[in-house]
């Protein structure tokens, strides 16, 4: 008899990945998968570019107070000033400027192109009191800044910036409502003239940063009207050659141009700025030499609480600070593409983007100096820097992306839902129970399975 052939082992059926509860009480695979499934949920959550931008900022702001309150000790104490003095300032600055992001993020859009018009009034008024004689003051070379007594000055070009942005956003978007964005005319008049009146104002105080910043405005308000290749191309050109010949007639300009990359001093310290603001990066190394412990702010390096803050920065708190703080930025522009991106509105599209244009061009301007990649602009860090001027615009700014966060039609919704579900008074609502700190969960009758 010939033995029989064992039977073949049935095939067993694919192993399905072990389920979780998910943040909303659905089920979603566990592992590396399932952390990647919760993570894109969390991301496409109606309230996450408002939360972006609320907490982005406000990092950004108190972190900023502390590193201007450790770069600039030095500084005032080599002015016979008290050592905190310049973050007394920065911080009444930040509570006047939280004022304003407070009352931007409650006001509605209509009241905001209301104030467009005004707005850009008030800043080409400033901006010509500043070459008045006697009114203007000159600041490190530059007449863009107006005294208002004892140790306070304004400088009108900042809120040139959002005046631009604002009454930019509100022409756009009334020729939009009338379709006459599809003629070259309307796309350019009267939008071009009125930015290079704001340029010219600013260039004849000397200040090209501030310039090369409105014309990022400029170009970004253009490219969300969807303005052509080639309009773009000739704007372009034109301002390429209008730079060009701008720096090449200033020595100071052209001296910040051959800085890019620099390694050595130079000739009569000509790059001294610039290098030593890399020596400060490479001397933190990852985890810094500790707060307060620069040694570049000693003098070594001009302006280390103003455009070069990132700088003693990275020699204090090292790669892992810079990189936090590139990070923020980066979710802070995020989330303004993301608002701009979502709404049916044109006012909010072409303000939200006038608003992340200037914030992300400013900061990849100011650290690109700071690393050598960028001549020196002259520009402060956005929210970080030590300067009135420019934090009280800046967070009027970012009142306006987080008063439009709440305003797309999902967030409204969680945002109403969210207020019904509170309880007054810090009492429960009858029939709800406290399962955690963050859930509710509604008390299921008895028998209930």
């Amino acid at each position: 008899m010939t033995a029989r052939s064992p039977k073949a082992a049935p095939p067993r059926p694919p192993r399905r990945p072990a389920m979780v509860r998910g943040p909303r009480g659905g089920r979603v695979p566990g592992g590396p998968r399932g952390f990647l499934v919760r993570v894109r949920r969390a991301w496409d959550r109606p309230l996450t570019a408002y939360y972006l931008i609320l907490g982005g900022s406000l990092l950004i702001t108190v972190l900023g107070l502390v590193m201007v309150y450790s770069a600039s000790q030095i500084k005032a104490l080599q002015s016979g000033l008290a050592p905190a003095y310049f973050f007394r300032k920065q911080l009444l600055a930040a509570v006047l400027g939280g004022g304003l992001l407070l009352a931007a993020a409650r006001m509605p859009v209509r009241l905001h192109r209301g104030l467009a018009y005004p707005l850009l009034a008030g800043s080409v008024f400033l901006m010509c009191l500043v070459q008045i004689p006697g009114i203007g003051v000159a600041v490190n070379g530059n007449q863009n800044w107006i005294n208002l007594g004892g140790p306070f000055q304004m400088q009108p070009s900042e809120f040139g910036k959002l005046a631009l942005v604002l009454w930019g956003a509100d022409l756009l978007a009334r020729k939009q409502d009338k379709k006459l964005l599809v003629q070259w005319k309307h796309l350019l008049v009267p939008l071009i003239p009125v930015a290079f009146l704001l340029l010219g104002l600013i260039m004849l105080g000397g200040d090209m940063g501030t310039a090369i910043i409105l014309t990022a405005i400029l170009f970004g308000l253009l490219w969300l009207a969807g303005a052509p290749t080639r309009l773009f191309v000739g704007v372009l050109g034109a301002a390429t050659l209008i730079g060009a010949l701008l720096i090449k007639t200033s020595a100071n300009r052209m001296s910040r141009l051959a800085c890019i990359g620099a390694t050595d001093p130079g000739p009569g310290d000509q790059c001294w700025q610039a290098v030593h603001g890399i020596y400060a990066l490479a001397s933190g190394g990852f985890f810094g030499s500790g707060l307060g412990a620069s040694m570049e702010k000693w003098g070594e390096l001009p302006e280390p609480h103003t455009d070069f803050i990132f700088a003693i920065t990275g020699e204090e708190l090292g790669l892992a600070g810079t990189l936090s703080v590139l990070a923020l930025f980066a979710a802070l522009g995020y989330a303004g593409i993301r608002v701009a991106g979502r709404t049916e509105d044109p006012f909010v599209r072409y303000a939200a983007g006038g608003v992340t244009t200037w914030i992300t061009a400013q900061a990849v301007i100011n650290i690109g100096a700071v690393l050598g990649l960028l001549p020196i602009a002259g520009v402060p860090l956005p929210l970080f820097s030590y300067g009135g001027s420019a934090l009280l615009p800046t967070m009027f700014a970012i009142g306006l992306l987080i008063a439009f966060a709440r305003d797309e039609p999902a967030a409204r919704v969680a945002l109403t839902a969210r207020s019904k579900r509170k309880p007054v008074f810090g009492r429960r609502p009858a029939g709800v129970r406290w399962k955690t700190m963050r859930r509710r969960v509604k008390k299921r009758p008895s028998g209930e399975r």
